[in-house]
């Protein structure tokens, strides 16, 4: 590999680092903005609950002034609720198992059936008592319905409802029904003969907290692809909390939905009429958390509506896997959630990758073999771009005794200017394109940003073993150290090993006939590539999925394959003798050859001038 295509290769790996730089710093800015917008809504919130305290107090005690209605907490039916422990209830399909308490009349575990958690055993979304549910509400006083133990108005296997009554004959009705096949629950809030709403009452809240158990094999992969979501209608796609740090977020307008998302798992939470503000939290539990959790996520939603006779408020449930096609059909931008990368790497992860996977898996079982034809078939796509780079390196590796003779020529540092230019005149005659090694590299970036993202999202790809990985959407491990060494966890990666050694081989086999000359720069950048980069890629890949280590792994073997047949296919003497024709020969000068000159005979100038000085 010459010095323009390890410049290339320098380029790409700075743009990927460039990148994650720019997202941490963008990261750091909108969390100081987020500090900014939550300290005013503190202080709009204390305006805000003043506001509430003096019309809570004038309705309380207005009511007081009023004989005819009793306080809902000295009604003997609720205290008797109050004092219940629940019922649990089951909803089942052959999808998911549904557990229901009738204290809150509330959501108190999910089962899903055709998955497992990593050790096996059954895989919970939340366990029972992980998952919380409270509607409260002004009636005279507030109620939490977390309190009350409802009664079951009605239990089949696929439906559930659930009322609380009131001493005036009113009553507060949950329901719940899910259809075969489907992770969806339709639920229901309804209001019914609720003469104690104040008509100037004009919202409740709901709160939901949810406790997400762990379930894959890597806590630091499986928290960094966990999050909280929120969506706002008309928008591309929504907003994010997360990541593996722990945060809040105050909603001051109206949303569509929130998901507490886990690596492979979500409960979407939506109101097709919209909440109208909400507040939104998750906090991690740590790696060591006894009770072996992921995280808890809490979204405390206000809802508007106008007291009546009956009102009925719809809200939707999604409770299943982040399988991309699932969640398309509900056309609600749930599938969004799954992180794919930015509006380029995306859309080709969208459009490309997921479609050539799911047709792939359609005929052949093995996940393993599905990643190799895969590669193959991208390799094939870009071979035109990478054939340009590969056959720019070759030729200029053929010009090698040519270059060798312009370090002799030129070995001053003052020769510099004099070196480059001679070095641009001599690809110009050999038909060799320095930057044709370097941007059909850098265009194929987009592909590889695509399959760093795509694999530790891919549902697809978890527990599916191959070779020796258990899971190719989770490191694959020949070695586990019983404790953490800095740099590499706990464990060594075998696929991220041999990708790292590969891809040394490929870097000596491009750069084993570079001229190293009199620059101390090209000796760096020789360096950087030979070993740093390999070492530097598998300590990265050591902790992340095993497909995408073996995907580069693939991806390196064939760039080899490729490299050797292009070297077969390309006579370096030609290259010379092309150049030995050309030579004495005017060549029409480049808008890079016309600015080094110009820039050489401002050196000159500069340096006569200094030598009059004197």
């Amino acid at each position: 590999m010459d010095k323009n295509s390890i410049i290339g290769f320098i380029l790409m790996a700075a743009v990927l680092f460039g990148f994650t730089a720019i997202q941490a710093k963008k990261g750091k800015e909108q969390y100081a903005l987020q500090i900014q917008q939550d300290s005013i809504a503190r202080v709009e919130a204390a305006h805000n609950a003043q506001i509430a305290e003096a019309q809570q107090a004038s309705i309380i005690a207005t009511e007081q002034q009023s004989s005819e209605r009793q306080s809902i907490y000295k009604d003997a039916s609720l205290d008797e609720a109050s004092a219940g422990q629940g019922e649990i209830l089951t909803l089942e399909n052959d999808v998911f198992e549904l557990q229901f308490n009738t204290k809150g009349a509330m959501l108190w575990s999910a089962h899903i059936k055709d998955f497992r958690n990593y050790d096996s055993t059954d895989l919970y979304i939340f366990r029972p008592g992980g998952n919380e549910y409270a509607v409260k509400l002004y009636t005279g006083e507030y109620i939490n319905t977390a309190n009350f133990e409802f009664q079951v108005a009605e239990h089949t296997d696929t439906t559930l409802a659930m009322r609380l009554y009131f001493a005036d004959g009113g009553y507060i009705e949950q329901s719940y029904a899910i259809s075969e096949g489907s992770y969806a629950v339709a639920a229901e809030l309804a209001f019914v003969n609720m003469n104690s709403i104040p008509r100037n009452v004009g919202s409740f809240d709901i709160d939901f907290k949810t406790i997400v158990p762990r379930m894959e094999k890597g806590y630091k992969n499986e928290s960094q692809y966990s999050k909280l979501n929120w969506y706002y209608n008309g928008e591309d796609k929504p907003e994010e909390l997360g990541r593996g740090r722990s945060a809040g977020k105050k909603i001051g307008s109206k949303l569509s939905w929130f998901a507490f998302q886990q690596q492979f798992f979500s409960t979407i939470v939506r109101a097709p009429q919209e909440f109208a503000s909400g507040n939104l939290s998750i906090e991690y539990s740590g790696e060591d958390d006894p009770d072996h959790n992921l995280m808890t996520c809490e979204a405390q939603m206000r809802i508007d509506f106008r007291p009546d006779r009956e009102v009925r408020i719809p809200l939707e449930f999604y409770i299943g896997p982040n399988h991309f096609q699932t969640l398309k059909t509900f056309d609600q931008k749930y599938e969004k959630i799954i992180p794919l990368g930015g509006w380029l790497v995306g859309w080709f992860t969208r459009f490309v990758i997921i479609p050539l996977f799911n047709w792939l898996h359609k005929g052949i079982a093995s996940f393993g073999l599905i990643i190799l034809i895969m590669t193959i078939l991208i390799k094939l796509a870009v071979f035109p771009l990478t054939y340009k780079s590969l056959s720019s390196s070759v030729k200029m590796q053929a010009l090698k005794p040519e270059l060798e003779r312009l370090n002799e020529k030129y070995p001053k540092q003052e020769d510099a200017m004099k070196k480059q230019q001679a070095t641009m005149d001599l690809y110009k005659r050999a038909g060799v394109k320095p930057l044709g090694g370097c941007l059909p590299t850098l265009l194929t970036f987009p592909i590889l940003w695509a399959m760093f993202r795509f694999f530790p999202a891919s549902i697809e790809l978890r527990q599916q073993h191959f070779l020796w990985a258990e899971d190719l959407s989770g490191y694959d491990s020949i070695v586990d150290f019983g404790t953490r060494v800095p740099l590499l966890g706990d464990h060594l990666s075998l696929f991220a090993l041999l990708m790292a050694v590969v891809m040394f081989l490929y870097s000596k086999m491009t750069t084993s006939s570079q001229p190293a000359g009199n620059d101390p720069s090209a000796a760096s950048m020789k360096f950087m590539t030979v070993w740093m980069m390999p070492i530097m890629m598998f300590f990265i890949c050591n902790n992340l999925s095993s497909g995408l280590s073996y995907y580069y792994l693939l991806s390196q073997l064939i760039a080899m394959i490729q490299m050797w047949i292009i070297k077969k296919s390309i006579n370096p003497q030609k290259v010379l003798d092309k150049v030995e024709a050309s030579r004495g020969k005017p060549l029409p000068k480049s808008k890079w050859q016309l600015k080094l000159e110009e820039a050489q005979k401002m050196q000159e100038q500069q340096m006569r001038a200094q030598q009059r000085r004197r």
